[in-house]
């Protein structure tokens, strides 16, 4: 008994200490398995999740239904529904595509002997509507020879290349006509706004073409900063600088110039007194058509131009005198045919000829 005693004491202290280690390991694994969630048990409704995780954007009424087991407190399809507009797309635009425009044009060959008159009035349309029709003959209608295909309007006016930038307005400005006559002609198929488009063509009716006129350089040495010194200046009275021939083309808007028809090598003379201040080939940039020419300035404001010639007799700074020899008729440049063709200008601007010669 005494030995039982005594073991008691020495290891009373330990049995306690495991006695009571025991106690708290049982209490914590029963602890977590009350914790675990049973495999049995359902998941909870998303909806009931996502209330008790966040604030709801709106208010639910006080009236809420009875919760039911197993399903939400209330009914999905009572909540309120948001709409969020602002990125909400555009709406989409109505495209503008103006018509387009329907022109039926009339191609004509030029012949051997024709001329812009001759063409115009057999279409009955004017001499400068050739021009309208065809852009090239703008910068020299000297181009209008046997061979060449030209675009025959059907009523007078100008063919406008439309390019970007265009507008009804600034064309009706550039040629002076009305804008209700440009929108009028029906095969330019012209509707509100009335737009244009780059790469087509309008046809304005009633306008006129601008043609361009080249101007000979002045190659006299002794000519002046105002001007060419002219020693002996011009009578005021021109005589044909030809001899012979006859007249294969009047003057007319294009052509503000007499042709006439001569065998090659036919002596031109100097329709007045003057200054030579050009001599040889002209030239410039492809659209001169002149060929061989000599231009006279007479002093008086007043300048004779001959072209298409053969050969020159003449240097730039020279004297001639009226009827004297300066040269001699060909077929250089544009040109259908052997011819002389001849030009009177005044303050550089040409004139008829005919209005100044017997």
């Amino acid at each position: 008994m005494e030995d039982e005693r005594r073991l008691l004491e020495k290891y009373g202290g330990h049995l306690v200490l495991a006695a009571l280690a025991l106690l708290i390991l049982l209490g914590s694994k029963t602890r977590a398995a009350d914790g675990l969630l049973s495999l049995d048990q359902p998941e909870p409704s998303p909806v009931a999740a996502v209330s008790e995780a966040a604030p709801q954007p709106f208010a639910v009424a006080e009236s809420a239904p009875a919760e039911v087991e197993g399903e939400a407190a209330f009914d999905i399809g009572e909540l309120p529904v948001l709409a969020d507009h602002s990125l909400s797309p555009a709406p989409i635009p109505v495209t503008y595509k103006p018509g387009q425009p329907q022109h039926e044009f009339i191609t004509y060959t030029v012949q051997p002997g024709d001329t812009a008159i001759g063409i115009a009035e057999s279409f009955g349309i004017r001499e400068e509507t050739i021009l309208g029709g065809n852009s090239f003959l703008q910068n020299d209608a000297g181009q209008l020879w046997a061979g060449t295909e030209i675009i025959i309007l059907p009523i007078d006016g100008v063919l406008h290349d439309v390019v970007q930038g265009d507008t009804i307005d600034g064309l009706a400005e550039q040629y002076e006509v009305p804008v209700e006559d440009i929108i009028a002609y029906e095969p330019n198929n012209l509707e509100f706004p009335y737009r244009l488009t780059p790469g087509t063509q309008i046809l304005v009716p009633g306008a006129v073409a601008e043609v361009w006129e080249w101007e000979a350089p002045n190659l006299a040495a002794s000519s002046g900063s105002d001007g060419t010194f002219v020693a002996v200046p011009g009578t005021g009275v021109f005589v044909r600088p030809w001899s012979g021939g006859r007249i294969t083309q009047n003057p007319w808007y294009g052509h503000m110039a007499v042709d006439a028809g001569l065998v090659t090598g036919s002596p031109i003379y100097a329709s007045d007194t003057g200054t030579v201040t050009f001599a040889g080939w002209a030239a410039a940039g492809g659209f001169v058509c002149y060929g061989n020419l000599i231009v006279i300035n007479h002093g008086n404001g007043f300048e004779t131009y001959y072209a298409h010639l053969n050969d020159v007799n003449v240097v730039p700074g020279q004297t001639v005198y009226q009827g004297g020899l300066i040269g001699w008729s060909g077929n250089t440049g544009c040109s259908s045919g052997p011819h002389i063709h001849f030009e009177i200008r005044y303050l550089k601007q040409r004139q008829n000829p005919w209005n100044y010669i017997p």
